[in-house]
């Protein structure tokens, strides 16, 4: 007696496209595989994610299949998830990305806390302060602020035209072009004009160290928002240089690489001959020291 048999076949319905990726991300070392899965089968469907969960046994069509596959492949390349979608999500924001920005990290949110933690003690909620982001890529740091503090006004400079380009069109989809500027110019050359809050997540990586970098970040991030210089302090130095005039009666907020707050904190009280009694040091959510804040009005003391 014999039967007749057709070979098995499996749709590629939402629920097994999910599972799929996250056994391949997770064979090939990605942080948070399913997290990457469900983000860009969402992106290959044009839906959110919550319309994933609500509907796992929807089948792709081959449009959709084809544009998961080449999400598939440029995550396989290590392109980061942020990079392949366009933007990135900072604290409740979407900012778009391009090769000309930095990538955000969420890490990097610990500025913007800390930064709005200072405007609450200083009473700055409620008045016209200037803020001046160093190195502003994408413009994730500025925009933020403005849009968390809406008497501010500010100013986002960067060596990459392309990426102001970016930044300005972020500041318009937020809201806030008409407080926001953005100038072509290096740290070396800050603006003369006094501002009350300078935030910064510059280039702190040592040249030496770029090569060993994740892929994600090695690959994909602009060399020029990277490269701090042999020490990783070039930047560093040229903001602390003229801390002074800059910020003459405020704070500053910079990002400090993994084993550099110390250095930093030692450099800007060097240059501005602020006591330690002026400094801040902040840690992320995981622990690690991410910035230094500085208080510039009536420095007294020497570190």
């Amino acid at each position: 007696m014999t039967t007749d048999s057709a070979p098995f076949s499996c749709a590629p319905t939402v629920q097994i496209e999910i599972s799929r990726l996250s056994i391949a991300f997770r064979a090939l070392g990605l942080d948070s595989p399913e997290r990457d899965a469900r983000l860009l089968v969402a992106a290959a469907l044009g839906a959110g994610t919550a319309a994933l969960l609500r509907d796992p046994e929807r089948t792709l069509s081959q449009d959709e299949r084809e544009r998961l596959s080449r999400f598939e492949a440029r995550r396989l390349r290590r392109e980061p998830v942020s990079r392949i979608l366009g933007h990135r999500d900072f604290f409740g924001r979407a900012f778009a990305i391009d090769p000309a920005t930095l990538d955000p990290r969420p890490e990097t949110e610990t500025l913007v806390e800390v930064a709005l933690d200072i405007a609450r003690r200083e009473g700055w909620r409620d008045n016209p302060i200037r803020i001046l982001d160093i190195g502003t890529g994408s413009g994730s740091l500025l925009v933020t602020l403005l849009a968390e503090l809406p008497l501010a006004t500010g100013l986002g400079t960067d060596i990459s035209g392309p990426a102001l380009d970016q930044a300005r069109a972020n500041a318009a989809t937020h809201g806030v072009s008409e407080r926001a500027r953005f100038e072509q110019r290096a740290a070396s050359a800050p603006p003369a004009q006094g501002f009350d809050l300078l935030v910064s997540n510059p280039p702190y990586v040592r040249t030496d160290d770029i090569a060993g970098l994740a892929p994600e970040v090695r690959d994909y991030d602009p060399v020029s928002a990277l490269d701090g210089g042999p020490d990783g302090f070039d930047i560093y130095r040229d903001i602390a240089r003229h801390a002074s005039s800059t910020i003459p009666d405020g704070w500053i907020v910079i990002e400090s690489g993994a084993g550099q707050a110390a250095d930093l904190a030692a450099l800007l009280c060097a240059e501005t001959g602020a006591g330690p009694q002026h400094l801040e040091l902040h840690r992320d959510l995981g622990g690690h020291i991410r910035c230094v804040a500085m208080r510039t009005q009536r420095i007294l003391g020497v570190c």
